[in-house]
């Protein structure tokens, strides 16, 4: 009888990853604006992402109880995840969200509260805020549990915040751990200052560059494998990796991540313009290019935009205000996290006592940054600095790889 359930569901599965129809669980983030200048990379082809890969996964929930971590990014095609899996009567019990929260049109850092959706009637539970990771009573029966967030592969970034938090109650509940794994889009560099450990966050919880160049599949076998879970524990962890993926692959995300992340050319830009929320330049919230427009009214250019609210950035730094900088929308992207318009809005800020904030050095994972950055060094001298801690990550971090590298 077992087997013949099973059977029935995995031929179900099947045409289930297959639908194009709308799910129960769409998001208004959906579809991604195309980016207008493509990041360097080798090789393009067809991703098979790990959800879609439903008759590997369906065997290890089947007469479980079942979890899952997801958000707006946890797609079968056009099918939501939650959705897909309901459909093929998997007994799930309760949804977990992140920054951002479930359907994704949260601003940065604001307060998501757990709720219950109204669809499924599926208890949602917020893991952002002061509640990070799940209580044992909020993992109370759970047999299993599933994480598939859309990740874009910078160590602020908190979704491999929340699976860090995630991974660890499961292995303090004997819980059962399962990644469906999806493409990093800056996966093809590694670059950046190693986390310093008196630094460590929500937006940096390990000693790891700011882009670490790792899928969430390859990220979780480095928590585990270096016991960097409290107390070293070790989390009961499978990941069901990519088909047709190298960390060369151009893949270009069909919906975007978080709301201010609306297109590949920002995501591409992210990692070297976060640095810019720890100063007082805005990054283009409350615009229609966040993470492609920076600016401040004290500064002088030809090129000015105005921020104001919007889905995603209600209160937008400086909004209202005229702000003189740079447009980056067009720019090619260099496959390295670029100092140059970081030290280049501290060298034109008037203030420069107020240029950095209290953020910055957690950004940034240590004091050296802001420092070389007053005492006038280049880019490229900065980029030295960072090269022994560098060649160092990248032989711990070629223990976790599941794909080829792209050196």
């Amino acid at each position: 009888m077992l087997f013949k359930e099973l059977t029935i569901i995995l031929i179900v599965s099947i045409f289930v990853s297959s639908c194009s129809g709308q799910g129960d669980f769409s998001s208004s983030e959906k579809v991604m604006s195309s980016s207008p200048i493509k990041h360097p990379a080798q090789e393009k082809c067809s991703v098979v992402v790990g959800a879609e890969q439903t008759n590997l996964y369906l065997p290890l929930l089947l007469n479980k109880k079942v979890g899952i971590v997801a958000n707006h990014t946890s797609m079968i095609n056009a099918v939501h995840l939650v959705d897909s899996l309901l459909k093929l009567k998997v007994n799930i019990k309760k949804v977990y969200s992140p920054e951002h929260g479930f359907r994704g049109n949260a601003d940065a850092g604001e307060k998501v509260k757990s709720n219950v959706d109204a669809k499924t009637k599926l208890p949602i539970i917020s893991l952002y805020g002061k509640n990070k990771k799940p209580t044992p009573e909020q993992l109370k029966g759970l047999e299993v549990i599933i994480f598939d967030i859309q990740d874009v592969g910078a160590r602020f970034y908190t979704y491999i915040s929340t699976m860090h938090y995630v991974m660890e109650a499961c292995a303090e509940n004997n819980i059962k751990f399962v990644v469906l794994d999806r493409p990093n889009p800056n996966g093809d560099y590694v670059d950046g200052p190693i986390l310093e450990n008196e630094f460590k966050s929500f937006v940096g919880m390990h000693q790891v560059p700011i882009v670490h160049g790792m899928t969430v599949g390859e990220y979780a076998q480095m928590i585990n494998g270096e016991g960097w879970l409290a107390k070293g524990v070790k989390c009961n962890l499978e990941i069901i990796k990519l088909k047709n993926y190298t960390h060369k692959t151009i893949y270009e995300l069909p919906i975007k991540p978080s709301p201010n992340l609306a297109n590949m050319q920002a995501i591409y830009l992210y990692p070297s313009l976060c640095l810019f929320e720890g100063t007082p330049i805005s990054v283009g919230r409350g615009t229609d290019r966040p993470f492609q427009v920076i600016g401040h009214p004290q500064l002088k250019t030809d090129f000015s935009f105005v921020p104001k609210p919007t889905q995603g950035a209600k209160e937008p730094l400086l909004k209202g205000e005229t702000c003189y900088g740079l447009d980056l929308s067009g720019v090619e992207v260099k496959k390295e996290l670029d100092l140059s318009y970081l030290i280049r809005f501290y060298n034109d800020y008037p203030d420069k006592e107020h240029f950095f904030n209290n953020f910055f050095n957690t950004l940034a994972g240590n004091a050296t940054l802001q420092e070389q950055i007053k005492q006038g060094k280049t880019a490229q001298e900065i980029n030295a600095t960072w090269q022994k801690g560098l060649l160092e990550f990248k032989a711990k971090r070629k223990k976790y790889l599941l794909y080829d590298d792209f050196e």
